[in-house]
């Protein structure tokens, strides 16, 4: 008689967990870093090749549909809050950091999903981020002026605003605020947020609803 050998295993051993941790850091930093160098790079080609704003006529891609201008935003997405650029700085160094913590202390980290959304969301921040602190080094060329026609910005004053140069539009029926990639990130990463919330489950919860399926159901009746 032969010994009978032991059934070959088919499935692959499962990482651990610290190694799936890593890996999803890493993805998590490759769109970071990607996001942010498209959208930094985009604005600094656009802004070479076109100037300033009000520098050059709007670069026509398509007629009546799409062309590419430059813009600044002193506000956030869509020119909401225009002037408030310092305030959303403020209010994109929180989210950077409530990002993180939920990445590394949330268990954010564990759901692919969010990965990819929360990464898509920090290099939109980013991008803007670096805008809104005037790194990109660029001074007002004109006198700005406010609605109230008090002067607003001088020649020479630092530029602290995002710069946009995405015109999307259908001739005179239609017009989208002037944007950006990292807009578009934002958009994305956010939207993302939202199908998550409302039509994907949690992995927490789904195990715990698994587990309380399995459980052992007990009775109590009365004794008589």
């Amino acid at each position: 008689m032969t010994e009978s050998s032991p059934p070959a295993e088919t499935n692959a051993p499962a990482r651990p967990p610290a190694q799936k941790a890593r890996g999803a850091w890493v993805v998590f930093g490759l769109l970071v870093l990607l996001g942010t160098v498209a959208d930094l790079g985009s604005k600094w080609w656009v802004f070479n090749r076109l100037g300033l704003p009000g520098q050059q006529p709007p670069w026509v891609l398509v007629p009546g549909v799409l062309s590419l201008e430059t813009t600044y935003n002193e506000g956030a997405l869509f020119g909401l809050g225009d002037g408030l650029s310092w305030l959303f700085a403020l209010l994109s160094l929180a989210a950077l950091g409530g990002i993180l913590l939920w990445l590394a202390w949330g268990r954010a980290i564990q759901d692919r999903w969010l990965v990819v959304a929360l990464g898509l969301v920090v290099a939109g921040i980013l991008g803007n981020l670096y805008d809104r602190l005037g790194l990109h080094g660029l001074s007002w060329h004109r006198v700005v002026l406010h609605a109230d026609g008090s002067v607003r910005h001088h020649p020479g004053d630092p530029v602290r605003a995002v710069r946009d140069w995405i015109h999307v539009y259908y001739y005179d029926k239609f017009d989208w605020p002037v944007f950006n990639i990292a807009d578009s990130l934002l958009v994305c990463g956010v939207l993302m947020l939202v199908v998550h919330a409302w039509l994907l489950e949690p992995p927490a919860r789904k195990k715990s609803a698994e587990e309380k399926s399995t459980e052992p159901r007990t009775s109590v009746r009365g004794e008589t």
